[in-house]
């Protein structure tokens, strides 16, 4: 008997949930024939057969939470192979920043709960972080869960993130406590775009101006070293809307490709961000990313920045505004732009010069 554990899947988390398995305890399989996919940070992946040889053991069933290094098959006979396969591509020079760091607990004393306090507030489905003791010395007592549950409103079960929802959970606590955010914004009129200007591309190009003149947006940083590094190329990530939760396709290369290439690009990701087949590799890398959320609602934003990158671009709900155009009042679309910047590594001017240029960019005629 030999085990195959789940390898490094290269996302930076250390666990996976199972979507599907492809085989059946008894089943004969072959080198690289799919055993599995697991949902990974942000996509799912196809796992292969190491080997051949005949499956005696299926460890986890759809929906379970698999740790990296633990078994996921144990088969009968057959040549023993490495174990530590790394399914997809890393990439060169760079290491993705590693998710799931918890953030420090915050200062203070924890309230007391005794045991039966504890186990009245799961029976009543109260959470007590939520609670303020009342009891001797900052104890929660039973008449502060009842009291709880009483003023709760009627909610569904407590259920366990998973998938997407867990991974950005997990990304956006390293970030929080990472990240030292800070935000400027602006509008640009963009009254003189042709009609059916597309909006999306318009944006991805000016960022990459905005990169050109001010390159310290378009970076990485790294907290544990305290080293910098200027990215040459621009890799724009775009965030996507999906019912099961964000997920950030990266558009390579934006500044030296064509307006017809980058849409082709864009809807290509797009497309395969919601049907949850987006390789792994094209959701790694990204030296800044754009949130377009204005296609949806809201003018502007403090938006996160997933390390190690140092800025995040935000463009809200397009609008008509009067305003003073040519020294006369005047009715123009106006594009509302939100930056936030990693003050530790970036300078307000640098943030400042960086948004002038992605307006003036903008407002350039179609």
């Amino acid at each position: 008997m030999r085990q195959f554990m789940l390898p490094d899947l290269g996302e930076g988390l250390q666990e996976a949930e199972i979507v599907t398995w492809y085989v059946n305890e008894g089943d004969h399989v072959v080198t690289d024939q799919p055993l599995v996919s697991v949902e990974t940070d942000k996509a799912v992946v196809e796992i292969p057969s190491p080997s051949s040889g005949r499956i005696a053991h299926l460890f986890g069933a759809k929906g379970d939470l698999v740790k990296v290094g633990t078994p996921l098959v144990e088969f009968a006979e057959g040549p023993e192979q490495d174990t530590g396969t790394i399914v997809g591509e890393l990439g060169t020079g760079e290491h993705p920043p590693v998710a799931g760091r918890p953030s420090a607990r915050p200062a203070g004393q924890e309230p007391q709960v005794f045991p039966a306090v504890r186990a009245l507030a799961r029976k009543l489905d109260v959470v007590l972080e939520l609670i303020e003791p009342t009891g001797p010395g900052g104890t929660i007592t039973r008449a502060d869960v009842e009291r709880a549950a009483k003023s709760m409103s009627p909610t569904g079960p407590a259920e366990p993130l998973r998938g997407l929802r867990r991974a950005m959970a997990q990304r956006m606590t390293t970030a929080h406590a990472e990240i030292v955010p800070a935000t400027v914004t602006d509008e640009s009129d963009i009254d003189d775009w042709r009609q059916g200007e597309d909006v999306t591309i318009r944006l991805a190009r000016a960022i990459a101006a905005a990169c050109k003149t001010e390159p310290a947006l378009n970076a990485w940083y790294s907290s544990r070293t305290g080293e910098r590094r200027l990215m040459q190329r621009i890799d724009l990530g775009i965030a996507v809307d999906t019912g099961g939760g964000l997920i950030v396709p990266v558009l390579r290369n934006v500044a030296e490709r064509d307006v017809s290439d980058l849409r082709a690009g864009l809807d290509r990701l797009r497309a395969d961000a919601i049907a949850r087949s987006i390789p792994p590799g094209e959701l790694r890398g990204a030296t800044i990313t754009l949130s377009n959320f204005g296609m949806i609602g809201g003018r502007f934003a403090n938006l996160v920045i997933v390390p190690p990158q140092v800025a995040i671009v935000g463009a809200g709900r397009i609008s008509e505004r009067v305003v003073a155009h040519r020294g006369q009042p005047a009715v123009r679309r106006l594009l509302p732009l939100s930056l936030t910047f990693d003050h530790r590594v970036v300078t307000g001017g640098e943030a400042a010069r960086f948004l002038v240029a992605l307006k003036s960019d903008l407002e350039l005629a179609s």
